[in-house]
C-alpha cells in the first residue's frame, strides 16, 4: 500500500468516526462542527485518491477548517449559549478525535518528507494544516464543555478581580 492509499484509508476511518459521533451528539452545534469537518475529510479521501494518479493536479479547500468553524459557530451563538449538558461519551468522543488527528499529523508529516515532488509536498503540507486545526477546534471543545467557566475566561481574556 503506497501513501496515498494509507492517507485514503485514514481519511475514510476519519469519515466513518465523525458521521457517527454526530449522530451520537445531542448538541446541534456539536453535530454541525463534526459534518463539517466530515466534509473537510471527504475532501482530503476524494484528493488522495486522485494523487495515486500522478497527472492529477491537488487544489487545497477554499475555506479552512477554522473558517468554517466560525462560520458555524457565527451563525449558531444563541444555541452554544444554551448551555447544552455534554455526556462523558462526547467527551470521550473528542479526546478519541484529538488523538486521530495527532496521528494523522503524525503521518502527513512523516510522508511530507518523503514526498517525491513539489506537487506531493504541497499536499501533505495542506493535510498537516488542516488536520492542525481539526485537533485545535476539537481541544478548544473538549475544553468548552468540559468547564465552560474556565474556556471563557481564558478566550475571552477574562481578567479576575478581587
Amino acid at each position: 500500500m503506497n501513501t496515498f492509499e494509507i492517507a485514503a484509508k485514514m481519511e475514510q476511518e476519519a469519515i466513518a468516526f465523525y458521521r457517527k459521533c454526530a449522530e451520537k451528539t445531542a448538541n446541534p452545534v456539536g453535530k454541525k462542527m463534526f459534518l463539517s469537518i466530515v466534509e473537510d475529510e471527504q475532501y482530503h479521501f476524494e484528493c488522495a485518491l486522485s494523487m495515486k494518479e500522478s497527472a492529477r493536479q491537488f487544489t487545497p479547500s477554499a475555506t479552512t477548517p477554522l473558517e468554517d468553524m466560525k462560520k458555524i459557530f457565527d451563525d449558531h451563538k444563541e444555541e452554544m449559549l444554551a448551555k447544552v449538558p455534554s455526556t462523558a461519551d462526547e467527551l470521550e468522543a473528542l479526546k478519541i478525535a484529538m488523538k486521530m488527528e495527532q496521528e494523522a499529523i503524525a503521518f502527513y508529516k512523516k510522508a511530507l518528507t518523503l514526498a517525491a515532488n513539489a506537487k506531493e509536498k504541497h499536499f501533505f503540507d495542506c493535510l498537516i494544516k488542516d488536520e492542525e486545526e481539526h485537533f485545535h477546534i476539537f481541544q478548544n471543545t473538549y475544553s468548552f464543555l468540559e468547564d465552560s467557566g474556565n474556556w471563557f475566561m481564558w478566550e475571552e481574556k477574562g481578567i479576575v478581580e478581587g
